[in-house]
């Protein structure tokens, strides 16, 4: 059951397919390190046009488009997580910056020392090890019943920290929580954000794949407001890791907090506005020629090709939750959006422990946990690009028959005690 065999169900998917390993081969073979235009044209210059085509099968708003002189862009970043630093280093420096403008007599670190930043009590690990990297104070804002976070809660916490002196500076929006796919109301967030100087971040390292699909794509719905917004074509989009695509509204908030140029990174093209050096956007200096396995696989597949792939792994996880369903013995946890299903045995968490330990001991399909609330919840989520109907019923088959299995000997167990 490694990640790519159709009996994996943990996690996210991993996306892997024939041209973007062709792509990668090249990669290897051209060798470039892209972290100027002048060291490579070409590798700079297809980042930028891709990331507009994909921009495009998004349906963003034109500003986070690059185009022929617009002031947003896109940039492929190796991890969701590099992107969420990156932006929350960039709303750090453009506040130091707007405070010490209206205050000139606070320091550098005064100001520091009140920022906070905020993300949903859903929200992935890596947003609070960002805040933790960029050595500011990070909150979680509750989520409700949906596992959302909703207007008021992030006014509620806002309102409280600006009473005691703090200053909120970032918020990172999560479109398709890890534990259980669940997505923050942008259009109530968004403009709360705005109004407060907030830079909004939007994270939908899995999720957003589906937006190519016109059928989801109102889930992105208030991406107007944010500043800037990330996901991963390394997940659903048949693009091998590392390939996390972001972009930004503005892109001198980025190279504005990131700009350094020694004598030997200067160029003569540099200064003319239309060439763009990536290093000042990204973390490490050098970078692979990452959008080639991007232009690969779009010209592959097609928009077609994609939006079928991200369709059928619906499909199939509707498919899935349907099974669940009918067995009187299960419940299911979350409402099912994309191609995670949560669920669980009704009973116990040490009943739903002991479930999910005999299906991965048993070494046939694999899941991960996850908590929701007080409830230990297993998730299924569709993720091989193999993956047919037959598996889903095969999976389903076997942790029925270990569910049955499992309620004997619990039984007889709590007898004997």
């Amino acid at each position: 059951t490694h990640w790519h065999s159709p009996y994996f169900f943990a996690y996210f998917p991993a996306a892997s397919s024939f041209p973007a390993l062709l792509a990668d081969m090249l990669c290897g073979g051209i060798g470039c390190v892209g972290f100027s235009w002048a060291a490579s044209p070409a590798c700079t210059e297809l980042e930028t046009v891709m990331l507009d085509w994909l921009g495009k099968m998004v349906n963003l708003p034109e500003e986070f488009l690059a185009g022929k002189d617009g002031q947003g862009g896109g940039v492929i970043q190796g991890s969701a997580s590099e992107a969420t630093l990156i932006s929350l280093l960039a709303a750090r420096t453009k506040t130091i910056r707007r405070v010490q403008s209206e205050n000139p007599e606070l320091t550098e670190a005064d100001i520091m020392g009140r920022l906070v930043a905020y993300a949903s009590d859903q929200a992935h690990s890596s947003v609070e090890r960002a805040a933790l990297i960029g050595g500011v104070k990070i909150k979680s804002v509750p989520s409700d019943h949906t596992f959302s976070v909703c207007g008021s809660a992030l006014k509620k916490v806002l309102d409280e920290d600006k009473a005691s002196g703090l200053i909120p500076f970032f918020f990172c929006a999560t479109l398709g929580t890890t534990p259980c796919c669940s997505f923050d109301k942008l259009l109530e967030l968004g403009p709360l954000c705005n109004k407060e100087n907030i830079w909004m971040h939007i994270d939908a390292a899995y999720a957003g794949s589906a937006f190519i699909c016109p059928e989801f794509r109102h889930l992105l719905n208030g991406v107007e407001f944010a500043d800037s917004f990330n996901f991963n074509p390394h997940k659903w989009l048949l693009v091998n890791f590392d390939c996390s695509a972001m972009w930004v509204k503005k892109r001198s908030d980025l190279t504005g907090a990131f700009k350094l140029e020694p004598l030997y990174l200067q160029h003569h093209h540099q200064e003319s506005g239309l060439v763009t050096d990536y290093r000042h956007w990204q973390i490490p200096l050098g970078r692979r020629f990452r959008s080639l396995k991007l232009w690969f696989v779009l010209r592959m597949y097609g928009v077609s090709g994609l939006q079928e792939h991200i369709r059928k792994h619906v499909r199939l996880s509707h498919q899935f939750e349907d099974l669940v369903l009918q067995d009187e013995r299960f419940e299911v946890c979350a409402e099912v959006v994309l191609g995670l299903v949560c669920f669980r045995m009704k009973g116990s968490n040490e009943l739903n422990e002991a479930l999910l330990k005999s299906i991965n001991e048993a070494k046939k399909i694999h899941l991960v946990p996850c908590h929701l609330r007080e409830k230990f919840v297993l998730r299924f989520a569709v993720c091989s690009r193999t993956v047919e109907s037959t598996h889903i019923k095969f999976a389903w088959q076997h942790i029925s028959q270990l569910a049955t299995d499992l309620l004997k000997t619990w039984e007889q167990n709590h007898h004997q005690q």
